[in-house]
């Protein structure tokens, strides 16, 4: 049962933060092959701007933007983010010779390994509260003795759905850090 469950709901999380440095590797392997490293400037561009184009959903969210479903801005929001990091890591490279850009990527990835971990552990929770909830109703019980019984399993699910107070500063960091790295970008740009 465990290793079922684990093929159901952690492989996939792990398996698209696992493929986004995988594809970022061959990429930019074969960028380098080709001696086309110069996509990789525009790259960053690119994903800088889908990854801002993510925060639509909390737009969203906050009902600053009213038409479309949340549900469908979120799935906006995880492409978006996912296609952004992977424009944005391949722009990185494998170079060594700044902190800056290197702290972003890396502040970027921790955000995006953030975002996939509370995925995972909320869908899981709801997923767990849900079942108990109609097994419980199935043996009998009614709705205020259910109710009752899953209240604890409630707040648990509600405590993890706070999971974006950790994924929020960490974005945050990451988006200082891209920020600093833009405009040393333009503040030294007769050097590139």
């Amino acid at each position: 049962m465990k290793r079922s469950v684990f093929k159901k709901d952690i492989v996939p999380s792990i398996t698209w933060f696992v493929s986004l440095i995988l594809i970022t590797i061959i990429i930019d392997f074969f960028l380098h092959l080709a001696n086309l490293t110069a996509i990789g400037r525009y790259l960053g561009t690119i994903g800088s701007l889908l990854i801002i184009l993510s925060f639509l959903y909390s737009l969203r969210k906050r009902k600053v933007i009213q038409t479309g479903s949340p549900k469908f801005y979120l799935s906006l929001h995880e492409f978006f983010s996912w296609l952004g990091t992977l424009f944005v890591l391949i722009h990185s490279g494998i170079h060594f010779n700044a902190y800056l850009p290197w702290a972003a990527s890396f502040a970027m990835l921790i955000a995006a390994g953030s975002g996939l971990a509370g995925k995972y552990l909320l869908q899981k929770a709801r997923e767990t509260l849900k079942a108990k909830k109609e097994a419980l109703l199935n043996n009998g019980l009614s709705e205020d003795e259910t109710e009752s019984r899953i209240f604890w399993d409630s707040i648990a699910v509600k405590t993890i759905s706070q999971w974006r107070v950790i994924h929020k500063p960490i974005t945050s960091i990451f988006a200082v850090l891209a920020i600093a790295h833009i405009l040393s970008i333009f503040m030294f740009w007769e050097r590139f």
